[in-house]
């Protein structure tokens, strides 16, 4: 008996960052390489689309209303009208934002990466809401999930050719921070929480649920595994595609775990690009809005 269902029948090519927008009830996720942003509105089946002008590896929601967006140039604010603006801007050519989460103190945890990959081409960047970025992780191949423990004393993180989710202690101050100086909650203490085995695919997006647990979507794997908070697996979800990306809980009671999907360069099966959900997984944690 399968465990998913389909939540949104699409052809996203790398769809990923599925997010709860809890202000709208909906759910916000994005397809990075063309440029477009989607909601779905689980109770009504309402979907939006929004054409960025740049390749978007996240979107998550504003306290303000509106968007803050992980783009290929930087960090970008988008206000409830629809209005653009820059909030941190970092061109480097060749290389584009990634995967990105939304911190407990409202700040975001912003990635990047190689267009073509290359060992350490990205970063790991804290974003205020004020715009103030500070640079927390150099050396980064391809920045991925990111996501903090219920107490927000631990934050989870992974570089995905690693094949390991490494977990940081989390403090005020800059600690851990290569660029220094800016107020706010840094990690500290990166070490291995868990190693995918060889084989089993590659770490992409995660997601943390109330009791602690993280779910990672394995990259050409075709699986989401949750691994309990002393880093044991208890529990696999086998999916129809080889190219899960990343995963959140959702709907109205944080239950629904949604989860992200990619096409592979020659698709294998009808539902590679689509967004699945596995109904009544477990319990997510309520995810703060952006503070900008």
């Amino acid at each position: 008996m399968r465990q998913w269902d389909v939540a949104v029948r699409s052809g996203a090519r790398l769809g990923e960052g599925p997010t709860w927008d809890a202000a709208h009830a909906r759910l916000i996720w994005v397809d990075i390489l063309t440029c477009r942003v989607h909601t779905y509105d689980p109770a009504t089946g309402r979907r939006t689309v929004m054409v960025t002008e740049q390749h978007v590896g996240a979107a998550k929601p504003r306290a303000a209303g509106g968007l803050v967006v992980n783009l290929r140039d930087g960090v970008g604010l988008y206000d409830a009208a629809g209005k653009f603006s820059w909030l941190s801007y970092e061109a480097v050519p060749g290389r584009r934002g990634n995967d990105a989460a939304v911190a407990p103190d409202g700040a975001l945890w912003a990635g990047t990466m190689s267009y073509d990959e290359t060992p350490g081409g990205g970063t790991l960047s804290r974003v205020a809401p004020d715009g103030c970025t500070v640079r927390v992780l150099s050396d980064v191949t391809v920045s991925n999930g990111i996501g903090w423990s219920p107490d927000g004393r631990l934050m989870y993180y992974i570089d995905t050719p690693t094949r390991r989710i490494d977990v940081f202690d989390v403090a005020a101050g800059d600690a851990g921070a290569e660029d220094g100086g800016a107020a706010g909650q840094f990690a500290h203490g990166r070490r291995p929480y868990v190693e995918i085995e060889q084989g089993a695919g590659f770490p992409d997006g995660l997601c943390v649920d109330a009791e602690g647990c993280v779910w990672v979507a394995l990259w050409d794997g075709g699986q989401v595994r949750r691994y309990t908070p002393d880093g044991a697996l208890d529990r696999t979800v086998e999916l129809p595609v080889r190219r899960p990306t990343a995963c959140a809980f959702g709907g109205r009671d944080l239950t629904d775990l949604y989860i992200t999907t990619a096409q592979e360069d020659t698709p294998r099966h009808p539902l590679e690009g689509s967004v699945l959900v596995v109904p009544g997984a477990g319990k997510g944690l309520d995810q703060p809005a952006f503070a900008g």
